[in-house]
């Protein structure tokens, strides 16, 4: 099976590590995954499935805050989980802004997808076998890929530099001292859980996989595609992502801020719209790296 030593990894990360409040946070992360993984083709059903740990049992949402659980040992992977934009610069700009703090070039969540992307259309090379350390990889490669697509569609992922993406911006979340960041993170889908789903992911993605094949089923074949047959297009996310930023995270938010039903009842809408974007975005970029093919 590919990524046995991963999955040890994954066993000692998991038993030794609270959920850390990172990208999407636990929740969101699985939501994305649990969409994407629905909207698989035959091939790219498979693939995953092979390329997955034994003991992620085919669940490929089990597993899509592994790369928030390893960067306290893959430290490099660090700048890799976000991009960071100029103060008040409400644009992204792949040359400008995707780089780490020392400027090295293609460091942020954007060149990480497109990195990985690269990874992935090896597999199925006559040079790999399933018990290779090149097969690891790109166990490794597909849950980085998973992650990141999910990170780059929470929009303070793509935020101001000064503020770390809101990381220093502290608020109140009704009641909860917090930070910013944390509020897009893990606070507002808390709670929309909590108020409309009895408190558990499986609702929400429900409820959004309604709103996909209705409400916005006119706009998934845009969602789902990428110009000049690219096979992933992390520049058109990042440029939506520091919108939503622009329009709605930072909007309205000044330091010791407190942050309740007018805040959450104004930015669900984005946070569900993001969410659902990053599962069928996922969903699509696998199908054209392993595959279109139905059995």
């Amino acid at each position: 099976q590919a990524g046995t030593a991963l999955l040890l990894l994954v066993a000692v990360v998991v038993a030794a590590l609270p959920a850390p409040s990172l990208g999407w946070g636990v929740d969101g992360h699985l939501i994305i995954c649990q969409i994407a993984q629905g909207r698989l083709s035959d091939a790219a059903a498979k693939a995953v499935n092979e390329l997955l740990p034994s003991g992620a049992g085919g669940n490929l949402s089990s597993l899509c805050s592994w790369a928030d659980r390893v960067r306290f040992r893959y430290h490099w992977s660090a700048p890799l989980h976000f991009i960071d934009v100029p103060d008040n610069v409400c644009s992204y700009s792949y040359d400008r802004d995707c780089k780490d703090e020392e400027g090295v070039k293609g460091r942020c969540v954007a060149g990480a997808i497109n990195n990985y992307t690269s990874q992935l259309l090896t597999y199925g090379s006559s040079s790999l076998s399933p018990s290779s350390k090149s097969s690891d990889n790109l166990t490794e490669a597909l849950l980085f890929l998973s992650h990141f697509m999910g990170d780059i569609h929470q929009p303070l992922h793509c935020g101001f530099a000064s503020d770390r993406g809101g990381n220093t911006i502290d608020v109140h979340w009704y009641r909860r001292k917090t930070v910013l960041h944390h509020v897009w993170d893990v606070s507002i889908i808390q709670t929309a859980e909590k108020d409309y789903y009895d408190e558990g992911a499986g609702e929400f993605v429900d409820a959004l996989n309604k709103n996909i094949t209705g409400a916005w089923s006119d706009k998934v074949q845009e969602w789902e595609e990428c110009a000049k047959n690219q096979t992933a297009c992390p520049d058109k996310y990042g440029s939506e992502s520091i919108t939503a930023a622009c329009d709605s995270a930072y909007k309205g938010v000044t330091e010791d801020s407190t942050l309740s039903d007018e805040y959450f009842g104004s930015r669900l809408p984005v946070v569900n719209l993001r969410l659902a974007q990053g599962g069928v975005r996922l969903a699509a970029t696998l199908n054209r790296i392993f595959g279109q093919s139905k059995a």
